[in-house]
């Protein structure tokens, strides 16, 4: 039971309280209590002790906007410093830095090497420690991640997202659907907007991605006709798929990079995705 360390009543005196006939002056003289005391644990159903938060937050970002800021720091990771960089250019000018440490702590997402450690825990295996000095620009992760839906959305959306294993360079869109067309439409932007030539994409084995799990072979290999892999190799790209149930990693990125700045105008047409996200496609 939740009671405050410097209370000077007990569930037990509490207990009495509501339950006895005597009137409130007279529970006050006898328990040396004031007459509010008294008549907020008569009122009361339940004799612990609530949270001193208000019931209503006031925040300067909308649920929405926190749930925006939630799901970037999951996906890439980013430390405090630089993701209020981006919620104050892209989100909300207003946010603080301690408001926004408030967000990632209510949505548990405030400590970001113990969401590493739950990300190898669920994956079973420890995330490889690789410099990124030992690939040059363009080798692309892309992964996508389903978006919490809101109170006025019939369904819910999901966030493609492609992250540079060198330079930290990052694209992000949001879909209606998760379909190959999507995908394949989402890699079409990145290669548009990348100002590198992309060489190299690492994936995992959604079938928005590839059909090596759905071939119906011993051998579980790529056929080479799914829309996202026909893409690929229309532009010469080579297309890599991690393991069965790993995600792809984040930790090849390094801790802080000017880099991130050249997201800028990637945070700003996910905040217009949101209000207009993408038709879906078949």
């Amino acid at each position: 039971m939740n009671i405050h360390p410097m209370a000077r009543t007990t569930a037990k005196l509490r207990s009495e309280i509501h339950n006895s006939p005597l009137t409130n002056a007279a529970l006050a003289r006898k328990y040396n209590l004031t007459k509010v005391t008294i008549s907020k644990w008569r009122s009361r159903e339940s004799f612990e002790d609530k949270s001193h938060r208000p019931e209503h937050l006031q925040t300067t970002l909308s649920t929405e906007q926190e749930m925006l800021v939630v799901e970037l720091r999951k996906m890439l990771f980013l430390p405090l410093d630089d993701l209020l960089v981006i919620t104050r250019r892209f989100i909300h000018e207003q946010a603080s830095r301690s408001g926004i440490d408030r967000t990632l702590r209510r949505y548990g997402v405030s400590n970001l090497n113990t969401m590493r450690r739950e990300l190898e825990e669920a994956s079973g295996e420890k995330t490889p420690k690789k410099s990124f000095k030992d690939y040059k620009p363009g080798f692309i992760h892309i992964d996508v991640k389903y978006l919490p839906r809101m109170p006025d959305e019939k369904e819910r959306q999901y966030l493609f997202v492609a992250i540079d294993r060198a330079t930290r360079w990052v694209h992000l869109e949001i879909y209606s659907h998760k379909t190959a067309v999507n995908a394949a439409s989402f890699l079409a932007e990145v290669i548009k907007r990348a100002p590198f030539k992309i060489y190299k994409l690492l994936t995992d084995n959604g079938k928005e991605f590839t059909d090596k799990l759905f071939t119906g072979n011993k051998e579980r290999v790529p056929t080479g006709n799914h829309v996202f892999d026909k893409a690929c190799s229309k532009r010469s790209i080579e297309h890599r798929l991690i393991k069965p149930r790993c995600r792809v990693p984040c930790d090849y990125l390094p801790k802080r990079s000017y880099a991130l700045f050249q997201a800028y105008d990637v945070v700003s047409a996910l905040i217009d995705a949101l209000k207009d996200p993408q038709e879906p496609s078949s």
